[in-house]
């Protein structure tokens, strides 16, 4: 939960203009972990083998949602 967590807070504070929010689903079995962007699976911890880096995940985000946006660092 607490990487979830820190994950989330950092799209909200990269993507508060492009993305309408951010649910997170308490589950009654640890270790389930994936991001939707429209109802389709951007990212699934079972079938990626684990959590992304959070850089690259900014760019898969950056790439559905805003693609003009610039990520600073991340883009270098």
């Amino acid at each position: 939960l607490p990487r979830s967590v820190w994950i989330a807070q950092e799209l909200l504070s990269t993507f508060n203009d492009d993305i309408k929010g951010i649910t997170l689903f308490p589950g009654e079995t640890a270790g389930i972990f994936e991001i939707r962007c429209d109802n389709e699976a951007i990212w699934s911890r079972e079938e990626m083998k684990g959590f992304p880096e959070i850089k690259k995940l900014k760019q898969i985000i950056r790439d559905r949602v805003a693609l003009e946006k610039e990520l600073g660092h991340i883009d270098q």
